[in-house]
């Protein structure tokens, strides 16, 4: 499945009258089993969003990647972070030889991890990270833009492809991760645009920022905003004028899941505001989101109400990478582990629980 347009990925999200039926077989699925009703929480409704989604109440979700977008942004120049731009390409570089902090708690859940290069600034060629790039960073959005109408297009478009073309080799289950130093700025510009809240409220010290660096990236985002004037009624407006490569990558993963039928775990702060942008894209598209973690940025509880999605993991991780996303997969093994295999009310001679009126 690929698109050439926009309109062509978001049309291919509809709607299908089963998603129901498959819902409520994994409702009742989950009744048969010999536990309290509804006593594993947001592991059973995740469970019965992933068999609406995949029109399928038998789940199997034992292959799975991470996709991990890798880009570079000039808003850098403000000091709004205390790492530069080479700490993308290093961490990229670790992920590619498979040494990265995500790609040693993937390891532990049986997860692929796969590192894109949606346009890091002078990273050269590195093995085992894919080619993608839109541009060689984007530009300072304190300036003007971050990128031009066609380059977050194509980003987007990029970001579905990936998540389709891994669907197409079996993966059941997609993650979303980033890597991309001065990412929580151009997020907290992003989520200040679409969700209409002021720039020191959103805005989080991401990687450790002092006192002073924290000034410095909320003037950041306030002046993106005003030089910019993005339009909040159309995400791609945003995402072009104060967001950057790799959060319209990870946009267009989710679109991308929703189109194939592939649930997509959100990782935290970033990971959410490009979901909050596809969203905005296409409603339908939240059907195939599932939230791993709320991340410790500020704005990580705010961005998923708007969602409307309930964090699995609340532990207060903020490390990026797409790390709380793959922290998440063992919790969904373990509930498919019990809803596949668990004993039922008929098999112990124990009388099926009912659920009881106020």
């Amino acid at each position: 499945m690929r698109f050439e347009t926009i309109r062509q990925l978001l049309d291919a999200i509809r709607p299908d009258p089963r998603e129901e039926a498959a819902r409520q077989a994994a409702h009742r699925q989950w009744a048969s089993i010999a536990k309290p009703l509804d006593s594993l929480g947001l592991l059973e409704t995740a469970v019965e969003d992933i068999a609406a989604l995949t029109l399928n109440h038998n789940i199997d979700l034992s292959n799975r990647a991470l996709l991990l977008l890798c880009a570079d942004n000039g808003v850098l120049a403000q000091g709004v972070a205390q790492s530069d731009h080479t700490v993308t390409a290093a961490i990229a570089r670790n992920a590619g030889a498979k040494r990265s902090s995500v790609c040693k708690m993937a390891a532990v859940a049986n997860c692929r991890v796969v590192p894109v290069d949606m346009g890091m600034k002078d990273p050269g060629r590195i093995p085992g990270v894919l080619d993608r790039r839109m541009g060689n960073g984007t530009g300072d959005i304190t300036q003007g833009p971050a990128m031009s109408r066609e380059q977050v297009e194509r980003a987007v478009l990029t970001g579905a492809e990936l998540a389709l073309e891994l669907h197409s080799q079996g993966v059941g289950l997609l993650a979303t991760g980033e890597m991309g130093i001065g990412n929580t700025t151009t997020s907290s510009a992003v989520a200040c645009a679409l969700l209409g809240r002021p720039a020191g409220e959103l805005t989080g010290r991401g990687a450790g920022l002092s006192d002073a660096g924290l000034r410095r990236k909320v003037w950041a985002v306030e002046t993106a905003l005003a030089v910019n004037r993005p339009d909040p009624a159309d995400p791609l407006d945003v995402l072009a004028k104060v967001g950057g490569f790799d959060i319209a990558g990870m946009c267009g993963v989710f679109l991308g899941g929703a189109a194939g039928r592939v649930p997509v775990l959100m990782d935290g702060f970033i990971s959410t505001v490009a979901a909050l942008c596809a969203l905005g894209l296409c409603p339908g598209s939240g059907k195939a989101m599932v939230a791993s973690h709320v991340s410790a940025e500020p704005a990580g509880r705010l961005i998923l109400d708007a969602l409307g999605k309930k964090p699995l993991i609340t532990a207060g991780m903020r490390l990026g990478e797409g790390t709380g996303a793959v922290a998440a997969i063992p919790l969904l093994d373990m509930a498919l582990a019990l809803y596949s295999d668990g004993t039922t009310f008929d098999g112990t001679g124990i009388e099926a629980y009912t659920p009881q009126g106020g």
